[in-house]
């Protein structure tokens, strides 16, 4: 495993292309753009003001860059240097911000989400769509790129419009048996849109494309409910993370529950393997210690390595109990997902926040629990093969696949904590992303 040299970075915003072949960055108003395996810089763009989000186009010709206080996006072409295009949403202001499937058409989401502005490229003309709900996740579109789903509220009431992302034409327009519509998601394959409400009332809906109700899940009343979801890359399965510390997997045929999986405090099945990060003092031969040591040797001596060992279960992990008098509390499961190949799913509850649950799917029964020493901030399947790479906001980065898991230290002088990593399409390398620097992590094809 290599690492390049760590360089500059702002607001988290480092993006591999989806053609893999440049990665974008951004320092304050800068927008730096770099070949993804020379890190060579290829094109450098000025903004009119800090940048809060960046975004390739699908085809990753364009980078747009919001900036929400000013209420301005900034489009920036790579073939043509020269060419830029610049949306000024003026009084109405700005929230968010994305590309259409095509690459050609942006969406722009108002202040008070009063309307979305869908601004064409190529035509320069202009779409609105009215009424755009506030919340978490509240448009979608299809994987192919042809169809848009969109949350509404109007007259107190929840609705979805979906539309033809080729003309922006409505296809269907209906309403939500949802108290307070908080999220959608298609499924892969395009033919089912997922809605869910918000985590007062437990409350799953699936709607076929012609906005059809297929069926409604509620696993209990009367409890915080649904905290995160997930679809499998093979539309087959859709995972319901809960406040209640449980993942639910419902299945494509009949939309009901075909197991759940339970994340308690203690691991006590013997077919499960538990995974313990525990640090360890690096020893250094005597005869090459000199004074003052090499930096290189310096930054290896006070900082501690890790390493994976294997628990005998039972086994306790550190429960923290949430606060009930606070707002959001940090309870339930708070990140799902499923590995490429459908076979795996990694789980969070954050009351165990040091904790990552792997799942076997073709089982369906815990299979791994990697103990960290710190919480798990993020975690990301390699897209092209079953390793999961998970970082805990310190300078290592922790990978895991069905041959073993590996702790590796960034061999970086200072302080750098990764607190998100994101993978390259092919799977060879990684962005690690701190608050304030990012560096590449190149993998060989054999590790694990």
């Amino acid at each position: 495993m290599n690492f390049s040299e760590l360089f500059k970075l702002s607001g988290l915003l480092g993006r591999f292309s989806p053609d893999g072949r440049c990665l974008a960055s951004c320092v304050q108003y800068r927008l730096v753009v770099r070949d993804a395996n020379t890190l060579q810089i290829l094109q450098l763009y000025t903004c009119l003001d800090q940048i809060q989000h960046i975004e390739w186009s699908s085809d990753s010709l364009f980078i747009l860059c919001a900036m929400y206080k000013r209420g301005i996006v900034q489009v920036w072409s790579l073939e043509q240097p020269d060419w830029h295009c610049k949306i000024d949403e003026g009084s109405a202001g700005l929230v968010a911000s994305c590309w259409s499937p095509d690459g050609r058409h942006i969406l722009n989401t108002t202040e008070f989400h009063l309307r979305i502005t869908v601004w064409s490229l190529c035509m320069k003309s202009v779409s609105y769509i009215k009424y755009p709900k506030a919340c978490q996740q509240g448009i979608a579109f299809t994987k192919d790129g042809r169809y848009m789903a969109v949350a509404e509220r109007r007259d107190c009431k929840d609705f979805i419009s979906i539309f033809v992302c080729s003309d922006w034409q409505l296809l269907r327009h209906f309403d939500t048996e949802t108290q307070d519509l908080f999220g959608i998601e298609w499924a892969p394959n395009g033919c089912v849109l997922a809605a869910w409400d918000t985590c007062l009332e437990y409350k799953m809906l699936l709607y076929s494309l012609d906005g059809r109700l297929l069926s409604t899940y509620q696993a209990y009343e009367w409890s915080l409910g649904i905290k995160s979801v997930a679809w499998s890359p093979s539309s087959q399965f859709l995972a319901i993370g809960s406040y209640d510390e449980k993942v639910r997997i419902l299945n494509h045929v009949t939309w009901k529950k075909i197991t759940e999986f339970e994340h308690p405090a203690t691991v006590a099945s013997s077919k499960t393997i538990v995974y313990k990060e525990v640090e360890k003092s690096p020893s250094v031969e005597t005869e090459r210690l000199s004074f003052p040591p090499a930096r290189a040797l310096a930054s290896s001596l006070f900082s501690t390595q890790s390493k994976y060992d294997v628990s005998q279960v039972p086994v306790s992990l550190q429960y923290i109990k949430p606060a009930a008098d606070r707002a959001n509390p940090k309870m339930g499961i708070g990140m799902v997902a499923f590995s490429p190949d459908n076979c795996f799913l990694a789980t969070r509850n954050d009351n165990i926040p040091n904790a990552v649950w792997i799942w076997d799917i073709q089982k369906l029964k815990l299979c791994v629990v990697l103990e960290q020493l710190c919480a798990i901030q993020s975690f990301q399947w390699d897209p092209r093969q079953p390793r999961l790479a998970l970082c805990t906001g310190n300078s290592k980065v922790y990978l895991w696949s069905p041959a073993g898991c590996v702790s590796v230290q960034v061999p970086m002088e200072g302080d750098f904590q990764i607190v998100a990593l994101s993978w390259h399409s092919s799977g060879d390398s990684m962005v690690l992303l701190s608050k304030d620097n990012f560096c590449v992590c190149y993998l060989e094809r054999e590790e694990v």
